[in-house]
């Protein structure tokens, strides 16, 4: 079988997300499935690891396909950068942005989709499939589904209409979740299988379409255990936890950030012991935010790492924290890919998630770590002062994985079942 995989994030660009699709074309060829990508010629990424190309495996033919919408950015950066006529033109492009649907991805289609037809015809593909975030390339596998009469899996790594980072409560985001939910029912009556990441994801599939439930698989985050070989924990001078992914949306340093002054303050004998890492971009409200508490040489900010550079700082750090927010309830069901990295590292995890939702299930079911109210900073900063006081009085040793745990977070059995999938698909 020959898969066209569309993918928007794909080497050069990084992050958490690529990780997924990158080792899909690594596994799949060996459950009889050789795989084609369709990615951006430059998508626009604030994400760039280069080292990532050389990962590719040389079966994976890569075609690419020029993207003509906007480059990534935050809106409060890039007004904060700009005055006068420069201020005006920030809040047009803003506001295009904005009238994008169902992101603003959305331009890619335009060339996207000539480009997948030619590839489906000319490369004799028996499968499409494509893989969010960004929502919008499965509106682009639903056209050149239809143009081909070829078999199309739509894989779902965020919910669509339930995001822990949007803010629901306005107006224009109810407006525009009217029109996308019309787009994500399209997607879920034409697909010929859905594929989600979680339970949660799946339901709001099936709550879309009467015969979404019936396609649906959930296939989960994994991890490649392998990636860690090699890496090692070492002794540092100074207790360091790290927060790997960038600042966006709903998920805030703050809360945290509070719990490490009230510490410091609680515990000036910790002075020059603590240091937390953030790695990935922080927005300047949040740097700001730092400074002002006053804890200046407890915390840096590194910008964000290649993935090899990434994972060994979570290897060789003391521990590592995981902001998940509330979000109204919607965080409950969020179990991000970055906490399989957090467990193949094996360092303990202060986890500031919502305390009954999967994530802190999660941790609790790896031992992994402890969890904390993600708006409670005097919770996180018991747990903390823990960790460091565990560290002083004998060391954090690695965490020791359940049995079994390892073997169910392999990328490869989650390409199996891909496999299994896209074959059902054909068939």
């Amino acid at each position: 079988m020959r898969l066209l995989l569309i993918a928007f994030y794909f080497p050069p660009a990084g992050g958490g997300g690529v990780q997924r699709t990158l080792k899909f074309c690594r596994d799949l060829p060996d459950f009889g499935v050789d795989v084609d990508v369709l990615a951006p010629s430059d998508p626009k990424w604030f994400a760039l690891d280069e080292p990532l190309l050389d990962t590719i495996p040389a079966r994976t033919t890569v075609h690419r396909a020029p993207f003509l919408g906007p480059r990534a950015s935050l809106r409060g950066e890039a007004l904060g950068r700009a005055r006068g006529v420069r201020r005006a033109a920030v809040h047009a492009r803003y506001a295009y942005e904005r009238a994008l649907l169902p992101d603003k991805a959305a331009p890619w289609a335009v060339t996207a989709v000539p480009a997948a037809v030619r590839i489906v015809r000319r490369r004799r593909i028996d499968a499409i499939m494509t893989t969010s975030p960004p929502p919008s390339v499965h509106l682009t596998g639903a056209a050149v589904a239809a143009a081909t009469s070829t078999p199309w899996v739509a894989d779902l790594r965020d919910s669509w209409l339930a995001h822990s980072h949007r803010r629901y409560e306005r107006r224009s985001v109810q407006a525009k979740r009217a029109v996308e939910r019309r787009m994500a029912r399209t997607v879920a009556r034409r697909a010929t299988a859905l594929v989600a990441v979680t339970d949660a994801i799946a339901a709001e599939l099936a709550d879309l379409h009467p015969a979404a439930a019936a396609k649906t698989h959930v296939i989960g985050h994994g991890v490649d255990l392998s990636d860690f070989a090699g890496l090692e924990h070492g002794a540092t001078d100074r207790f360091t936890i790290v927060h790997t992914g960038s600042f966006f949306g709903q998920r805030s340093p703050r809360p945290f950030l509070t719990a490490v002054r009230d510490l410091l303050e609680r515990r000036p004998d910790l002075g020059g012991e603590l240091l937390v890492r953030f790695i990935g971009d922080m927005r300047e409200s949040d740097r700001a935010w730092a400074r002002e508490l006053g804890i200046d040489g407890a915390w840096e900010e590194t910008g964000f790492l290649p993935y090899r550079d990434a994972i060994a700082a979570q290897r060789g750090a003391d521990a590592l924290l995981l902001l998940i927010p509330h979000a109204g309830g919607r965080g409950d069901t969020v179990i991000s890919g970055k906490i399989y990295e957090y467990l193949a590292a094996r360092r303990p995890i202060l986890a500031a998630v919502p305390p009954n939702g999967v994530a802190a299930a999660l941790v609790a079911a790896a031992g992994a770590g402890e969890v904390a109210d993600p708006d409670d900073a005097p919770a996180q900063s018991r747990a903390l002062e823990a960790l460091v006081d565990r560290r002083r009085n004998g060391g954090l040793p690695d965490v020791e994985l359940p049995a079994g745990l390892s073997e169910s977070m392999s990328r490869r059995e989650r390409a199996r079942e891909l496999a299994a999938v896209l074959e059902a698909a054909v068939g």
